[in-house]
């Protein structure tokens, strides 16, 4: 039986949990979150009698095989330096890190301490992207000439949306949509087309005055709530991706890939893939997800995806072998390479290019 440590109450909560109570051999024995209260909430309906308020306890007192880290974005290096010098293997949440130097240093920890390492990027494990990457790598699309994505939403376009305090709107902790979503979208661009060759963007913030919506004190907001960037793919294609949290309406996420051969749709509305060849009109390519029909599975790809991803890492801990599949901290440490130079390109106004290969 593998034991398990979490480091982060909410994902824990929503996805962790539940997606645990359906794997057998692994078996949550820790939980650990910045309030007690929160970490009780979420451990009490699983049982999980060991619940801490500080990690670097949980961590001293328990013989972990993983743990997995679900908390603000400027904790992960520390905590992942420090479950690997503890002997576990690790999961952590995306954004892999700050930026591309502490990416690196996790991979290198990782891989000193031979332990296994994944960031959770769970839509590798999604029945509907795998089938777009089959379709892609089988030439279904014939070459790749361009991508479009977006991600537009109106949480954060109320001034008062936000309470003070807020991590996802402070930079220092790094928070903002570049690293929440667009982690998302680089490394699932890189999977379905291979590594990017150069890149241009923009993180901005276009609603930096807030309010409490509770006590009425105005704060400023310096985390980005609208992020933008086209990638150039050394295979020549172009992958544009938009994304923000402050329009006035939500459209959710919507991918379209368009190839010499056809063009594919999805939105995650309605999750409904639909192909067309060159030519042809448009049909919808139906893709079961058989996950999502369990008990106690929070709805929606996130949730689901997230039991995919927990049962190849726990599998290859308790058969001692590498990962088959699943972002690692090599994939982490590129994504944050491309993030790293959309911010830099915000200040440059210009292309940034990438070096992959010094990555690995």
């Amino acid at each position: 039986m593998l034991n398990v440590g979490i480091i982060g109450a909410s994902f824990a909560r929503d996805a962790y949990l539940p997606a645990f109570a359906h794997i057998d051999g692994a078996k949550v024995v820790a939980l650990a979150s910045g309030r007690m209260s929160s970490a009780q909430k979420a451990a009490d309906p699983h049982g999980i009698e060991a619940v801490y308020d500080d990690w670097e306890a949980m961590l001293a007192a328990h013989d972990l095989d993983l743990v997995c880290i679900a908390t603000p974005t400027v904790m992960h290096a520390p905590m992942t330096l420090a479950a690997l010098g503890r002997g576990a293997s690790v999961l952590c949440e995306k954004p892999t890190a700050m930026n591309a130097g502490e990416a690196r240093d996790m991979l290198e920890a990782a891989r000193a301490a031979k332990r296994l390492h994944m960031i959770d990027h769970e839509l590798r494990f999604n029945p509907t992207r795998a089938r777009i990457a089959e379709m892609i790598h089988n030439g279904d699309l014939g070459e790749i000439r361009h991508v479009n994505i977006a991600n537009i939403g109106a949480s954060w376009a109320d001034p008062a949306s936000r309470p003070k305090g807020d991590w996802w709107s402070d930079a220092a902790m790094g928070g903002g949509r570049l690293g929440a979503n667009g982690s998302h979208q680089v490394d699932m661009l890189r999977w379905w087309l291979g590594e990017p060759a150069s890149v241009v963007g923009q993180a901005l913030t276009v609603v930096p005055d807030r309010i409490d919506k509770a006590t009425g004190e105005k704060w400023t907001a310096t985390s980005d709530d609208l992020s933008h960037f086209t990638l150039e793919m050394q295979s020549g294609a172009l992958a544009q991706v938009f994304m923000s949290g402050v329009a006035a309406a939500n459209i959710g996420n919507m991918t379209q890939v368009f190839g010499s051969k056809g063009t594919i749709t999805l939105n995650n509305a309605d999750e409904k893939l639909f192909f067309a060849k060159a030519g042809q009109s448009f049909e919808e390519v139906p893709v079961d997800v058989p996950d999502a029909r369990l008990d106690g599975l929070n709805k929606g790809i996130w949730n689901v995806s997230v039991l995919a991803a927990l049962r190849e890492l726990t599998g290859a801990i308790a058969e001692k072998r590498e990962l088959t599949h699943g972002a690692t901290f090599v994939d982490g440490l590129r994504n944050q390479m491309v993030l790293d130079a959309v911010v830099a390109s915000t200040a440059s106004r210009k292309w940034e290019d990438l070096d992959m290969a010094s990555a690995s």
